[in-house]
């Protein structure tokens, strides 16, 4: 039965490609995708002051990602074994200016000498509104997630996530990193906080200007106040975690769900 699956993906990503342009770059994507599967075979997660993925047998090149992204990097800087891109998020207004004092974060890639990007490293402040145990869970479910030909995306069954036993966040523990919102609205159980980050990029496809916006939004259950979804997009990346989904049932029962 697995050998079927794999195949009947490799059979739906050749069709895919042959309806796309710059089909090697989504064959590298593919490639990567397949290899969630067995996630610790050619994957490994460190989490400390950041959070970062380790690619063991990487098939992504510098140049797919910014195909996919149509965006460039904040900085670049070469190693004595590869290169480094940072791409910095900073928060603004509803003017659309930078907030004073600074709050931003950043995603940082690591490449190869052969250009693969090997290490992919989300920053301090980016865990304030993706827990790493969560993260790392959302990861592991990739593998056998269904794919959107039309939206470009990637969907994990809620009944094949990973749970895990972990706390959600206070609304006043992200609030107090991230500051006030732009907007706040209200639901029937829950409140959505709004916010706004702009990427600094040296450099963004034509067409494709709005990427440098990333809309943030975080959902916090208005009875316990904890932080119980986070979706937006960074440098292209499109991010939605239910966090209940991935909680084991003695940590909903705590939590009082």
């Amino acid at each position: 039965m697995n050998n079927l699956n794999r195949f009947f993906r490799l059979f739906l990503a050749f069709a895919l490609l042959l309806s796309q342009t710059g089909c090697l770059h989504w064959l590298h994507a593919y490639q990567t995708y397949l290899q969630m599967d067995e996630f610790d075979h050619y994957f490994a997660v460190t989490s400390k002051d950041d959070f970062t993925v380790h690619f063991k047998q990487p098939k992504l090149f510098s140049e797919d990602f910014v195909a996919l992204a149509k965006l460039h990097a904040s900085s670049e800087e070469n190693t004595g074994d590869g290169k480094k891109w940072r791409y910095w998020f900073r928060k603004i207004d509803k003017d659309s200016k930078r907030v004073e004092p600074e709050i931003s974060f950043y995603l940082q890639l690591a490449f190869n000498k052969e250009d693969k990007i090997t290490d992919w490293t989300f920053s301090n402040l980016f865990l304030q509104i993706a827990p790493p145990e969560f993260l790392e869970a959302s990861f592991r479910s990739l593998g056998g997630a269904e794919i959107n030909e039309e939206k470009k995306q990637l969907r994990a069954k809620a009944d094949q996530l990973e749970k895990i036993a972990a706390i959600l966040p206070k609304k006043a523990t992200v609030i107090k990193q991230l500051g006030e919102p732009l907007e706040i609205t209200q639901e029937e159980k829950q409140e959505v906080y709004l916010y706004h980050f702009r990427l600094d990029a040296k450099e963004i496809e034509e067409g494709y200007e709005d990427r440098a916006l990333s809309e943030v939004r975080l959902m916090f259950d208005k009875e316990t106040t904890e932080m119980v979804k986070m979706s937006g997009r960074f440098a292209g990346l499109k991010i939605s975690i239910n966090y209940r989904d991935y909680q084991d049932e003695e940590q909903k029962k705590v939590a009082g769900l």
